[in-house]
């Protein structure tokens, strides 16, 4: 039997990275983590800044580990591939230096610029041109917060890449702008996936630095000469996966599409995604005014999905206790909350402060207050109020979804590190009534690594990669058990979020 073939996936989100080894072998696939590291971003003097020097050092030591396993288990390496969180940007100066560093979308730069350039840009053209959801931090209106406070670095700028597009340059020395996570930037053109450029021309912004946008699944080049010599790695290939992680989650959904229909996807990690794979944007007024996006999947597919506040609330209750010198893993979290007694407190989770870091407990105690709800006192207590909440955006949003797409849906599939929750994924198959099915839980990187086996050609395509992804891993599956008690409470939940003028 010939070797199993290595595809290296690595796998950056907003708390965490990760170096996946994706070994392929017999239309199945096995994954080994290579190394983890944190990736947070840092507050300095100019703003909230991601730490791209120390995150390369780390994705550099990956490799340096995985070409060391790979020649250990007899393993055959053929290429690597970035995938990271979307919108965030770096510019690359006239010798493709680094000018300064990324900040991060959390930044409170943005919202400022969003109102900008909505005075500028009415809403439905602005949706029409881009079929993206309006969110302060998308990467049309960070460019716009640079040019108020320092337009220098724009006019110098030769290429604008995003964070996977810069750590590809960094492997291969070839800068370039991948096709899923430019399409979040709110800068493409949702017919014909190319930059949007009358958009910059009405905001004064440049577009010089904009170049060729290349699929994913393309090949970019080898490793440079210097990285396969200081990581002992063989000269793989540099092939661009869904560099959006959602993109590479999404291909990785295990259903088979020649006979399923009426299913939706549900991302959940720090973001919550859900959504459709559909073969058209949908740029009609009824889905901009419910928040819905068409992002660019694998194989030119439209991610049609409404991004949803998602675990970044449980991260952030976390967070809160570790400064008070509490330590609480998400497990004790979860077996907390499913104790605390049901439907106590609810949030809206879109509320424009849960979005910023620190201090969730006091904002959710503010929320509480002015709701007229009880104060969330227990860690069990808060937590529940969080996953509860999350259910009811969720049920609101399969709601939305069914009624932009004019069909039915009864199947959602959960995939991503956040249907490791149980009580979660229960709640949600209450509040939607629909059968969840949930995995697998690498799904980011499995869709990163298999969709670089479509470039290299030992996956067909995207039917051919859900297949493999069926044939190696197990799938849980949650029916409704309590939808009446969801419903009693949803005109509760929806009183809530309309009431909210701070979203």
């Amino acid at each position: 039997m010939p070797n199993p073939l290595g595809f290296i996936a690595f796998d950056l989100g907003a708390e965490s990275g990760r170096t996946i080894l994706a070994s392929l072998q017999s239309d199945t696939i096995s994954l080994q983590e290579i190394n983890r590291f944190l990736n947070l971003p840092q507050h300095t003097p100019s703003g909230y800044h991601w730490a791209i020097i120390e995150t390369w050092r780390h994705l550099q030591d990956g490799l340096t580990k995985a070409a060391a396993h790979a020649r250990k288990n007899n393993i055959d390496l053929i290429s690597l591939g970035v995938d990271t969180w979307g919108v965030d940007y770096a510019l690359l100066g006239p010798a493709n230096q680094l000018l300064g560093l990324p900040f991060a979308y959390r930044d409170d730069r943005n919202p400022p610029a969003m109102q900008a350039a909505l005075q500028t840009i009415p809403p439905k053209d602005l949706y029409a041109a881009t079929g993206i959801q309006f969110l302060p931090f998308n990467s049309l209106f960070q460019l716009l917060a640079q040019k108020h406070a320092n337009p220098i670095p724009l006019q110098h700028a030769q290429h604008i890449l995003f964070i996977p597009d810069l750590l590809h340059y960094f492997f291969s020395g070839i800068p370039a702008n991948e096709a899923t996570i430019a399409s979040t930037s709110q800068m493409l053109n949702p017919r014909t996936g190319k930059w949007a450029t009358q958009l910059f021309a009405k905001l004064h912004l440049p577009t010089h630095f904009l170049h060729n946008i290349r699929p994913a699944a393309s090949t970019l080049g080898p490793i440079t000469p210097d990285i396969a010599s200081r990581c002992n790695c063989p000269p793989i290939k540099v092939i661009l996966p869904g560099s959006h992680d959602t993109a590479s989650a999404i291909a990785a959904v295990p259903v088979d599409t020649q006979n399923s229909s009426n299913w939706a996807y549900l991302s959940s990690g720090t973001w919550s995604l859900m959504g459709a794979e559909i073969d058209q944007p949908i740029l009609t007024d009824a889905a901009r005014e419910a928040g819905f996006t068409n992002e660019r999947g694998v194989e030119n597919k439209i991610r049609f999905l409404k991004n949803i506040a998602g675990l970044w609330l449980v991260q952030e209750v976390r967070r809160d206790y570790l400064t008070q010198g509490t330590t609480y893993d998400y497990p004790e979290l979860t077996t907390a909350a499913a104790q605390a007694d049901p439907f106590r407190t609810l949030i809206n989770p879109a509320h424009a402060p849960f979005s910023t870091p620190n201090n969730i407990h006091q904002k959710i105690a503010d929320f509480a207050t002015t709701t007229s709800q009880p104060i969330p006192q227990t860690h069990g207590q808060l937590t529940r109020t969080c996953l509860e909440s999350l259910a009811f955006a969720y049920r609101d949003t399969h709601r939305k979804l069914q009624t932009l797409l004019k069909q039915p849906i009864d199947t959602l599939h959960i995939v991503g590190g956040g249907g490791k929750n149980d009580l979660l994924n229960q709640m949600t198959a209450d509040a939607t009534g629909c059968t969840v099915i949930v995995g697998p839980y690498e799904a980011t990187a499995i869709g990163n690594a298999l969709t670089q086996a479509i470039g290299s050609r030992h996956v067909r395509n995207l039917h051919h990669l859900r297949q493999i992804v069926r044939n190696s891993f197990d799938l849980k599956t949650f029916s409704p058990q309590n939808t009446t008690a969801y419903d009693h409470q949803a005109d509760r939940f929806a009183d809530l979020c309309q009431t909210d003028t701070n979203c």
